[in-house]
């Protein structure tokens, strides 16, 4: 088995040394604090980090993919393209963070709280988001698809552009959301809240919607086709007229949608038309040699 090169070891001696000398140094004033070093960069993979205090920390070009971090403070942490696929994040606080370029994907974030995070252009795919809290975060353009988010929170949440395509969103909250042009086609979102939410442009091509709730929700130019809607709570004939589907779209009884025309049936139901300017897709993780970095911040 290949050994760690001595630089390494080193370094993840100091840390492991920095990290408890630093927290037991704060509590001494009354506050536990993170440490003073906390910029992270280069492998740290399948890492064990449960319930440590991180506020604040950087990681910048880390792979941290499959690490656990289990109960971790890292409120106003910064995550600029960084590997956190298959990490457990599990009632961890990233509340006030910046997630940018940063890959998700397949990590657990069960119960993590997310509040005025910043994700822009990240992903989460395949991840499991259930019970989080994403409320008053801006999201614009991160990537959700097949991700679990039964009982989410994206409560005033900004989701222009973000994909949620084939999610599992039962009893999501997304009420006073911004989500123009946010695609959410083949998604279940039974019983989920979409009050006053604003799904101008939205494609929810193909999503279940059964006893969801749109009350003042706005669909101005959004794609109904083959929406199934027909249990959906709180619709309006007039909510649907600015809205268009086609003939598998399923309404509440007495309401009717005008057929998207051609051009709106392109725009709406292509796979290959993003509907804003495409957000460059995180980087992999770094290349051998990995370093492994602690930096006074």
């Amino acid at each position: 088995m290949p050994t760690k090169p001595p630089s390494l070891m080193i370094a993840l001696l100091s840390l492991a040394l920095v990290l408890p000398l630093a927290a037991r140094a704060s509590s001494s004033v009354g506050d536990k604090e993170v440490p003073r070093s906390k910029t992270f960069g280069g492998d740290c993979t399948k890492c064990e980090l449960s319930g440590r205090m991180m506020h604040g920390a950087h990681f910048m070009n880390a792979n941290f993919a499959g690490a656990t971090l289990v109960g971790s403070d890292l409120r106003e942490a910064h995550f600029i393209a960084s590997s956190f696929v298959g990490a457990d994040l599990t009632h961890a606080n990233l509340s006030d963070s910046q997630i940018i370029a940063a890959d998700f994907t397949d990590a657990i974030l069960a119960h993590a709280k997310l509040r005025d995070a910043q994700t822009v252009g990240s992903r989460f795919n395949n991840a499991t988001l259930s019970g989080a809290d994403f409320s008053d975060a801006t999201a614009q353009g991160t990537d959700f698809n097949q991700a679990q988010l039964i009982g989410t929170l994206f409560r005033s949440t900004e989701l222009s552009g973000a994909h949620f395509e084939r999610v599992i969103a039962r009893d999501a909250d997304f009420r006073n959301a911004t989500m123009h042009a946010a695609v959410l086609t083949y998604g279940r979102f039974e019983r989920a809240s979409f009050r006053a939410a604003a799904l101008d442009g939205a494609v929810l091509m193909g999503a279940d919607f059964e006893g969801a709730d749109f009350r003042d929700a706005s669909l101005k130019r959004a794609s109904i086709a083959g929406a199934d809607l027909s249990r959906a709570r709180g619709l309006t004939q007039h909510q649907i007229d600015e809205a268009c589907g086609d003939s598998h779209t399923r309404l509440p009884h007495g309401l009717t949608a005008r057929l998207c025309s051609g051009r709106e049936a392109h725009i709406m139901t292509s796979p290959h038309v993003r509907l804003i300017p495409a957000i460059p897709a995180p980087p992999g993780p770094p290349a051998p040699p990995y370093r492994y970095w602690v930096a006074p911040v």
